[in-house]
């Protein structure tokens, strides 16, 4: 299995759990989180490996559509990077300060606060 496909479905199952039924979320958590095989679940649940690939199947196209009309995913990427950017910011207006030159300090400020607003609307 890819990486990229275990990070998103993580974060998908991260944000979406609780809308899954209790089968498909041990199913899933069994195999993203514990990292089961089928075969392995399959025993476990006392169920077809075929079923246990369906239910997967079946649950991460669930978290996928909660993700394309919720979008709970994004947004917190989107806020996380949002955050990334403020630091760093912040870290320049630090090193402004520190070398009493507090002129470009203003503008940086601004773009805090601009962000900040579009992190809030």
């Amino acid at each position: 299995m890819n990486i990229e496909k275990m990070v998103e479905v993580g974060l998908l199952f991260e944000q979406y759990r609780e809308l899954l039924t209790r089968k498909q979320e041990e199913i899933v958590s069994l195999y993203y989180e514990e990292d089961y095989s089928l075969g392995e679940i399959s025993e476990y649940l006392g169920v077809s490996r075929q079923g246990v690939y369906d239910t997967l199947k079946r649950s991460e196209k669930i978290l996928r559509d909660y993700e394309e009309k919720l979008h709970l995913v994004s947004k917190l990427s989107e806020h996380e990077e949002e955050v990334k950017s403020i630091l760093r910011i912040i870290e320049e207006i630090k090193k402004d300060l520190t070398q009493q030159d507090s002129r470009g300090s203003i503008p940086k400020l601004d773009s805090i606060e601009n962000i900040c607003r579009g992190m809030i609307r």
